[in-house]
């Protein structure tokens, strides 16, 4: 047997366990039935979960996006919850002061199919009604159909405003939980019906293996009670610091610029842009099969099914398997909290789980895009055989073999030098970047450079290099290095960051002004 194998096999025994599995006859799937193609879309899906055919829902419902309280409740919530109740999929109880409440409750998943509705409009307002006092917790009524939907079984809950979560930052399985009439409601929906198709058809691939690849972060620099976002992302850098997931982190106020050459994103947090950007506007670019990619904004799934609007329906259109966002104003402590999103898909839930779990209010304006029982992690600590992923497979394995630092980077130095693999010396510089050693993870970016054949690859180390001068206040070095790198990479896609990074440190001067008409008629004229 192979070193590395037999190494995988002997730590087998210790690895930790992951959440159990979402079971496919607790989930209902919910298409429109004027809509061929979402019934086709629900029946695929369907077919490659096992879920029950008695299971599928379909409703006469509206063609657009955004639908009106009243329609929401004639024509969704109210067949809906007859459905569930026809179909014993839960029994109405009461509880000892004789409240109704929902027992033996079958469904514990709802998925809506392209082709639902996922707003609700705000309602006109009252003339009569006193206006909102600035810091009060908003009341409007507008929300994503799909967080309406949480509360099926709960009649008469107030639609104005927000309402707590029980399961935020739970970490038990739906199925284990003790929160009957709770559904957990997630969303196959984008650009297209064939990027629906393939979120499917890659959540069941990659699953089988596990999720692998590496991870990008971008902060926005924010302050106050907006720090909260880098926070979360923060967190997650730190998280993957202790698992091997190489992870490459923009401090920067800007974003990641344009053309980007990110290599295998196989996860994607950041914030705070309207509209796609950087890495996503170059045309060449693809997120890893199954990736998890996620832009904090206000209304990131206002235009969800457009491929080029905000930032779901991009995310999904360059390949994401999976996504969450707004349809209108969540205001920031309410919408999913990014760290405890990715802890719980690392520990193994399911997408919806996860993104349930990090969503602290109910009835509100958030979006789970993706198959719900996707579960990208449930082999993160399982590092399987040698295959394409094997790089990062020995990366896991370095971190959970070996906890003193110093010996788990010369293992995987070693390793790196033996394999030629520009993606361990990368790794590696990164490990000592988030470390701050600025000087070993400049040495191992020069290594990865000279190790890996990609340019696109080779100009991600320079960039890396171009973010240690910044750092260390050497701008005119960055400028002189950027110039210095820009003829070798003219010719490729992802060149076009050079552009972008000299545009931001060294921008060039305004053209000149030019007089006016008016002025040019009373400058003096030469003699002739």
């Amino acid at each position: 047997m192979k070193p590395l194998l037999f190494l995988l096999a002997l730590l087998a025994g210790l690895l930790p366990s992951l959440a159990a599995p979402i079971p496919p006859g607790a989930l209902a799937v919910l298409y429109n039935s004027t809509q061929p193609e979402s019934k086709n879309l629900a029946l695929h899906y369907a077919s490659q979960r096992n879920i029950p055919a008695d299971n599928l829902v379909g409703l006469p419902l509206s063609a657009d996006d955004l639908i009106s309280r009243h329609e929401y409740n004639t024509t969704l919530r109210d067949p809906l919850l007859k459905t569930f109740h026809d179909n014993n999929w839960w029994t109405l109880d009461k509880d000892p002061a004789g409240n109704p409440r929902i027992t033996n409750q079958t469904i514990r998943v709802l998925l809506t199919i392209r082709g639902v509705p996922f707003g609700i409009k705000r309602s006109p307002a009252d003339p009569a009604a006193a206006p909102e006092q600035p810091g009060t917790a908003p009341t409007q009524d507008e929300a994503a159909i799909d967080s309406e939907l949480t509360l099926l079984a709960v009649e008469n809950h107030p639609i104005s405003g927000a309402l707590n979560n029980p399961y935020f930052k739970s970490e038990q399985p739906i199925t284990e939980a003790n929160l009957s009439g709770l559904l957990l409601v997630a969303r196959l929906d984008g650009p297209s019906d064939a990027i629906c198709k393939r979120m499917i058809d890659d959540a069941i691939a990659v699953e089988l293996e596990g999720l692998w690849g590496m991870s990008y972060l971008d902060l926005a620099r924010k302050t106050g009670a907006y720090q909260i976002g880098d926070n979360w992302i923060n967190a997650i850098a730190a998280q993957n610091s202790t698992l091997g997931i190489p992870t490459v982190v923009d401090g920067n106020h800007d974003t990641f610029v344009t053309n980007y050459p990110m290599r295998d994103a196989a996860l994607y947090y950041g914030w705070y842009t309207t509209h796609r950007n950087g890495p996503l506007l170059n045309e060449a670019f693809h997120f890893k099969r199954g990736a998890i990619a996620v832009h904090l904004h206000s209304f990131s799934a206002a235009k969800l099914r457009d491929a080029n609007s905000h930032w779901t329906g991009p995310l999904l259109d360059k390949g994401a398997a999976a996504t969450v966002g707004n349809v209108f104003e969540p205001y920031l402590q309410m919408t999913h909290h990014f760290d405890i999103f990715h802890d719980r898909l690392i520990q193994g839930h399911s997408l919806v789980e996860a993104a349930s779990m990090a969503m602290p209010v109910l009835s509100w304006q958030g979006l789970v895009l993706g198959d719900p029982l996707y579960r990208p992690f449930a082999h993160l600590s399982d590092p399987g055989t040698a295959d394409p992923d094997l790089d990062y497979k020995t990366l896991r394995n370095a971190w959970l073999q070996w906890t003193d630092p110093e010996e788990r980077v010369a293992k995987v130095r070693t390793a790196a030098a033996r394999t030629n693999s520009g993606l361990l010396y990368e790794s590696l510089g990164l490990f000592f970047l988030q470390n701050d050693n600025p000087e070993q993870a400049a040495a191992f970016f020069n290594s990865a450079s000279l190790h890996y054949q990609a340019p696109a690859d080779r100009l991600r180390q320079d960039l890396h290099t171009v973010d240690l001068l910044r750092q260390a206040g050497q701008k005119p070095q960055a400028v002189n290095h950027l110039r210095t790198i820009q003829p070798t990479y003219a010719d490729l896609p992802e060149g076009k960051s050079i552009l972008a990074l000299l545009n931001i440190l060294d921008p060039p001067a305004p053209p000149p002004a030019q007089p006016s008409p008016q002025a040019q008629d009373k400058a003096p004229k030469n003699s002739p």
